[in-house]
């Protein structure tokens, strides 16, 4: 086989060549409208953004000047009162939400055979409960140990003997705490 080229003018073959450069031409065309397109629409995209967000500046000027106006026009007296007025509701809600099963159930948990209790008082104080207990026992040691078994739950804070008193052989005392009950949760149970 005769591998040398015996024509006047070479032949070289151009077509592959040719067809490369076409498609990459074709390739860099339709990148560069890909980009002239995305930059069109990120451009209105932009300018309608800024349109919004001086927008936004403009309602947050007005709305700062209404409440500045708001603030003077308010009677620093009649917030109080009505400041005194939803603290009140809250501790009504507070006395309202108070669980006497769950007291109950602490107190019986605590409660030595030896001690009975005759009467329970809670009260709300400074946000938080505080709860009187009224107990009979034959012997100051069983009340020290009811005592104790309150504290020891760490539901009861501050557990102190008001006043005692003997009618009849029986040792009556008055026991105060500070009762943490549990928060109420809004599905009506409570965590602790």
């Amino acid at each position: 086989m005769l591998r040398t080229n015996l024509a006047t003018r070479p032949f070289y073959n151009n077509r592959p060549v040719q067809t490369a450069l076409g498609l990459a031409v074709a390739v860099v065309v339709v990148l560069t409208l890909v980009n002239v397109v995305q930059y069109v629409r990120l451009s209105g995209t932009e300018r309608r953004l800024g349109a919004d967000a001086v927008g936004a500046e403009q309602e947050a000027t007005r709305l700062r000047a209404d409440a500045a106006r708001i603030r003077t026009r308010l009677d620093p007296k009649e917030l109080a009162s009505v400041a005194d007025a939803a603290r009140e509701a809250n501790g009504i809600i507070d006395q309202r939400a108070f669980s006497w099963t769950r007291l109950f159930a602490q107190l019986e948990a605590t409660l030595p055979p030896d001690v009975r209790v005759k009467a329970v008082q809670p009260r709300l104080e400074k946000g938080s409960f505080a709860v009187a207990v009224v107990a009979q026992a034959r012997r100051a040691e069983d009340l020290s140990d009811f005592m104790d078994a309150l504290e020891a739950t760490q539901v009861f804070k501050e557990v102190q003997l008001v006043e005692q008193s003997m009618k009849d052989g029986v040792l009556e005392a008055i026991i105060d705490s500070v009762y943490l009950a549990p928060v109420r949760t809004s599905e009506g149970g409570a965590h602790e």
